[in-house]
């Protein structure tokens, strides 16, 4: 084995800059498919982490017969006296927050301008409104006692040209079918970096939401947030007793999942034709050497050396060539993960049914994706050397001697 890597390494050598720019062209592809990695998975990560903790939380108590696609506000798909059933769900140790919420369509005009939105009545003083609370760019927060306040997002702010202090009008469904319309002064403008969430979500208070709403001591569901995720299934199940349903984050954002295997396995065949390419550089590069070493290798094979060592000898310059190119490769793509996770990458106002994408996209490199990238090249890259490899082990000693001194 020593022998052969000392003689690989010194093939290798023969050209420098040939060895150099091959393994070179094996690097940046590698260092590509470092970045495109990271990036599917700090938005995948993103949009789920974000969905968790503006839409879905970690598990949703509602009435069995709520349907969240029309917003119901008839009492028997509400859940009655929440602030009893939160008390109770608060009290077990995994258990982050629990707050009521109610979820109702609506309407916001401002003089000629108007604009659907989900109105959404929250407990003020509730941590699981802390996205809301620190994403405060103008006002103030609200407070439980407020009859004539709300928060409105940015892109929502910029659509109608509302100011903090503005007054609009909010049209709103009612528990008997009918629409309610009131004068509200908009409190504060917020941010959560999320312009579907943000364009289309008026807060209020959950008090003022249920008068307006005839819905009093009432609550669409009660949004559970967790310490660890992977506490989900011990709560769901200490929460069994009660007679409402019992949503998981994974039921609830299961298309965000399918989404996900969906773009890894796209991205893995993307994978495959950047390292079939870059790899193919390698192949050309031995198929040169083999075609420049002919009475070399004749004069191997004349001395005694059997056809798989001389394969083996190429497979070892395949190997060094490969191993070159991703520690190069780790070099790259390990500093643009590493700006590209502090700064992210800016992709403005996107929106996506059944997501909550963020509008900077920040990169996510986890070891096993690197190790499982790692492992992908250096097979794509030994097979990519096979050729050349059976190429030089197929020579015939004669023909080989007798093609070098022609060449």
């Amino acid at each position: 084995m020593k022998t052969f890597l000392k003689i690989a390494l010194r093939n290798i050598g023969r050209n420098r800059r040939r060895s150099f720019f091959s393994a070179l062209a094996l690097a940046l592809g590698f260092a590509l498919l470092l970045v495109m990695a990271s990036f599917i998975r700090g938005e995948m990560e993103s949009a789920m982490q974000a969905t968790i903790r503006l839409q879905s939380g970690h598990l949703q108590l509602r009435a069995a017969s709520y349907d969240e696609d029309k917003n119901s506000l008839k009492w028997q798909d509400l859940i009655q006296d929440p602030f009893a059933i939160t008390d109770q769900i608060k009290s077990l140790p995994a258990v982050k927050d629990a707050t009521p919420r109610l979820i109702a369509g609506g309407i916001v005009l401002v003089r000629d301008r108007s604009s659907g939105v989900r109105v959404m009545g929250i407990d003020p003083q509730a941590i699981a409104n802390e996205p809301y609370r620190l994403g405060l760019l103008e006002g103030n927060f609200l407070t439980p006692d407020d009859r004539d306040g709300v928060l409105i997002g940015k892109p929502l702010a910029e659509k109608l040209n509302l100011r903090v202090g503005d007054r609009l009008s909010l049209s709103v469904n009612t528990s008997n079918g009918d629409v309610d319309e009131q004068r509200f002064v908009v409190r504060g403008i917020y941010s959560t970096q999320t312009y579907a969430f943000d364009s289309s979500t008026v807060l209020l208070p959950l008090a003022k939401a249920q008068t307006i709403t005839r819905t009093e001591n009432y609550a669409s569901l009660i949004f559970i947030l967790l310490n660890q995720s992977e506490q989900t299934a011990a709560v769901r199940a200490s929460l069994a007793h009660l007679p409402y349903s019992i949503l998981d984050w994974r039921e609830m954002n299961d298309l965000i999942i399918q989404f996900e295997d969906m773009a890894n396995a796209y991205m893995s065949l993307f994978y495959l034709i950047v390292l079939a390419i870059t790899a193919s550089v390698i192949t050309n590069t031995l198929i040169m050497a083999v075609f420049e070493r002919t009475r070399e290798i004749g004069i191997l094979a004349a001395v005694g050396w059997r056809a798989r060592e001389i394969l083996s000898l190429f497979l070892y310059e395949t190997g060094l060539l490969t191993v070159g190119g991703i520690l190069i490769g780790l070099l790259l793509g390990l500093a643009a993960v590493g700006y590209l996770s502090r700064t992210g990458f800016y992709i403005g106002n996107m929106e996506m049914s059944g997501f909550l994408i963020g509008d900077t996209i920040y990169a996510k490199l986890t070891l096993a994706d690197a190790l499982r990238l790692m492992v992908i090249t250096i097979v794509i890259t030994l097979l990519a050397g096979l050729y050349p490899a059976i190429l030089a082990a197929r020579l015939e000693p004669v023909d080989a001697l007798r093609g070098g001194k022609h060449a």
